[in-house]
C-alpha cells in the first residue's frame, strides 16, 4: 500500500542540500515547524556508499528514497533496499562494453573509478571531446544518455536513466504524483529533473549550465545558496500552508 504523501522534497546533495551547514540546519528546523511532513528523496551523482558516508558526515535526516549514480540506482529507506523494477529498467538497454569501447578512443576523457553497474563516468577539461564522443555514439546507433556537469564531469547512462527519469519513476511507482513537490539542483546532471514540470529551485550557487536556464513559472532561481535556496523556494511555492491544488505546472 502506498504511503500517503502531501509534500515532498527531491534534492541533489553536493552543492544543493549540502554546502552551507547553517542553512542546512535552518531548513530542517523550518520543516520541523510545518504542519505537515515533508518526504525526502535524495538524488545524487554519488554511488551508494559515498552517499551514505556524506549523509553520516553531514548528519542528514534519513531519506524515504535514495537515488544514486546520476539516477541509475534507486534504494528505499531506511534499509536502502534496491528497487528491482528500476534495475530491470536499466538493464534492458544498457550496452556498457560497446559504449566504453567508443569512449576509450577519446584520449581526452579520463575514466573515473566509480563502482556503478549502469554508468560510465569520465573527467574532461574542454567540451570538444564531449561533442566528438556524442557524434561517435550517435553514429554507432547505441542507445545512451550523455550528461555533462560542472564543465568537467561526463556520464554515459542507459537511455532511460538519469535523475529526471528516476524521480518520475519513484513518484509514479509509489503513488506520490499528486504530492506537492519541490525539486532542487545546482548542476548539469540536475537539469532533467529541474525541467520535469514540478516546482523546482536552482540554488544561488548553481553552475552556469543551470543559471542560464530561461525563466519559467515552475523554476525558481534562488538568491541564497545550497539549503538556504531550497528554503527560499519552499516559502515561495508553499509557505506553511497546505493547498489542495496540483503543483505540477505544464511545460507545454
Amino acid at each position: 500500500m502506498s504511503q500517503f504523501v502531501t509534500h515532498l522534497l527531491a534534492t541533489d546533495l553536493d552543492g544543493t542540500l549540502v554546502g552551507d551547514k547553517e542553512a542546512l540546519h535552518g531548513l530542517f528546523a523550518y520543516y520541523d515547524r510545518l504542519p505537515y511532513r515533508v518526504v525526502l528523496v535524495y538524488i545524487t551523482g554519488r554511488h551508494k556508499a559515498s552517499a551514505l558516508e556524506l549523509m553520516q558526515k553531514e548528519r542528514l535526516p534519513m531519506p524515504d528514497v535514495l537515488i544514486t549514480d546520476v539516477g541509475t540506482e534507486i534504494y528505499s529507506g531506511p534499509d536502502f533496499v534496491p528497487d528491482e523494477g528500476w534495475q530491470h529498467h536499466m538493464e534492458a538497454s544498457w550496452k556498457a562494453e560497446q559504449l566504453a569501447g567508443i569512449a576509450s578512443q577519446c584520449q581526452e576523457l579520463m575514466p573515473q573509478n566509480v563502482p556503478a553497474a549502469y554508468r560510465l563516468s569520465y573527467t574532461v577539461w574542454n567540451q570538444h571531446p564531449v561533442c566528438k564522443l556524442e557524434e561517435q555514439l550517435q553514429a554507432a546507433g547505441i542507445p545512451h544518455k550523455l550528461i555533462v556537469s560542472s564543465g568537467r564531469d561526463v556520464d554515459i547512462l542507459p537511455p532511460n536513466g538519469g535523475k529526471g527519469e528516476a524521480l518520475r519513476y519513484v513518484l509514479a511507482s509509489r503513488g506520490w504524483e499528486q504530492a506537492q513537490v519541490l525539486v532542487a539542483g545546482d548542476s548539469g546532471n540536475d537539469h532533467e529533473m529541474i525541467m520535469l514540470g514540478y516546482p523546482a529551485v536552482i540554488v544561488g550557487n548553481a553552475q552556469p549550465e543551470l543559471t542560464q536556464v530561461a525563466a519559467h513559472p515552475s523554476v525558481f532561481h534562488a538568491k541564497r545558496v545550497c539549503a538556504g535556496g531550497i528554503q527560499e523556494a519552499w516559502e515561495y511555492f508553499y509557505g506553511g500552508i497546505i493547498t489542495d491544488k496540483r503543483t505540477k505546472i505544464s511545460t507545454k
